[in-house]
């Protein structure tokens, strides 16, 4: 039997990104346009700030998309700062995004890839 090794990658972040329903497609190919490889959306309902925000006459959707992608720190604030924009989340009720640093990702990675990989960015185990 073959020895299994796991790679971790390091210097990640995860950007996690909430909107209102349709506009996840639009902000996805913003993010991939930014250097993002993949992505994972998923389906929600939102609570919270729906209500004060009809009182101000804004409609908001109970109804959201959310964007989880992971990305190497050295791309995460260009793909943050595309996705934000194309998702107009400075518009009051369209979204909130945020970024988290990971303390490691394991994941299959071809090994031409890991050859290619700086020192620090990945480790076996």
């Amino acid at each position: 039997m073959s020895e299994r090794n796991i790679t971790y990658l390091t210097d990640a972040c995860l950007i996690t990104c909430v909107l209102q329903t349709d506009l996840a497609e639009e902000v996805l190919e913003a993010a991939k346009n930014s250097g993002a490889n993949g992505a994972t959306i998923s389906y929600a309902r939102g609570t919270g700030i729906r209500e004060r925000m009809g009182l101000l006459g804004v409609t908001i959707d109970e109804q959201k998309e959310v964007i989880r992608i992971i990305v190497s720190e050295d791309q995460a604030n260009l793909v943050f700062e595309a996705m934000y924009l194309t998702g107009n989340l400075d518009t009051p009720g369209k979204g909130i995004m945020y970024m988290t640093k990971l303390d490691r990702v394991a994941t299959y990675i071809p090994a031409d890839i890991l050859v290619t990989l700086p020192e620090g960015d990945s480790h076996d185990h």
